[in-house]
């Protein structure tokens, strides 16, 4: 039986918390979506009320006694042992990101403090708004951990048809998709696929650090405005596939499909750059030299060769 003796010194049962009921929904969101069969059981005939597993039979399946996984499913206990961890990752069948979430929640829990943390500096570098000028004609931004547009160059804005009809502090690539209303038409082949990521990403970061502002906003807006949000968010889904290309039905350029690419910005607090390309000579490359060519300037007109960036 995997040791359910708590990180403490006193040997568990710590007092709910904040990090601890995220702990919590993690491991019920994920019993309830894992089916009987998928982990060895033999269903019955009867009808079962409970969608995915019931509480004693994964606590049985990890070794562990179903109060005390009671306990930790309602944040009553925050110091669950890495055994523990372990042999409930395994009765879940979790792959390795969601166990090293789960294991991230854990430590969260164990040293929960209820004062959230500021909001992250939305400053942009200067030397990285030069680089998204030199990737011109490529698509290309800097956002936020939490999907804020920080930085473009023109394409970048340009290629999220309307997302300029915002204020700036409003563009969040989040929230483009579920609630601008040309979101679903630009993305009408990969919609769907697109917002289980965006979700699922959300949903890890949020996992780890539930109290910060710039995530706590953006969710409750989003929750509040978007059932569909509201639905992808309660399945609790910290991965997702990230799409090589996207096709984009563009209202003015056509359709075009780009290969992209997000990475982490050295010395940064969570900032990514994103880019997209296309082969040269293809039509999806004179599509997207085009809407370099005629993204709106900031003060009206087209672009040239030189924009200003915010």
């Amino acid at each position: 039986m995997a040791s359910e003796q708590s990180g403490s010194s006193s040997g568990g049962g710590g007092s709910s918390s904040g990090g601890g009921l995220e702990l919590g929904q993690f491991l019920r969101a994920r019993r309830t979506q894992t089916r009987p069969e998928q982990v060895g059981l033999t269903v019955g005939t009867g009808l079962r009320r409970t969608p995915g597993l019931r509480r004693e039979e994964l606590a049985t399946l990890a070794g562990i006694s179903i109060d005390y996984y009671v306990r930790l499913e309602r944040g009553k206990e925050t110091r669950p042992s890495p055994a523990v961890l372990d042999a409930l990752a395994r009765a879940l069948r979790l792959d390795d990101t969601e166990h090293q979430h789960l294991r991230e929640l854990a430590a969260r829990a164990a040293r929960y403090a209820p004062e959230p943390p500021p909001p992250p500096s939305r400053t942009v570098r200067p030397h990285l708004k030069l680089v998204l000028e030199t990737l011109r004609p490529s698509p290309a931004y800097v956002i936020s951990r939490s999907m804020d547009l920080l930085a473009w160059n023109p394409g970048g804005l340009a290629l999220y048809a309307g997302l300029d009809d915002w204020p700036d502090t409003q563009r969040n690539l989040a929230r483009y998709l579920f609630l601008h209303p040309t979101a679903r038409t630009l993305f009408r082949d990969d919609w769907d696929e697109l917002v289980r990521g965006c979700v699922a990403r959300l949903r890890g970061l949020a996992g780890t650090a539930p109290d910060a502002p710039d995530l706590t906003h953006l969710v409750g807006e989003l929750l509040l405005k978007s059932p569909d949000f509201a639905r992808l968010w309660e399945r609790y889904d910290v991965i997702g596939r990230k799409r090589i290309q996207k096709t984009f039905h563009h209202p003015q350029v056509g359709v075009l499909t780009l290969s992209s690419q997000s990475m982490h910005l050295d010395d940064t607090p969570g900032q990514r750059l994103g880019v997209y390309a296309a082969e040269p000579g293809t039509p999806d490359h004179d599509a997207m030299c085009l809407l370099d060519l005629t993204a709106p300037r900031p003060g009206g007109g087209t672009t040239g060769r030189r924009a200003g960036i915010r």
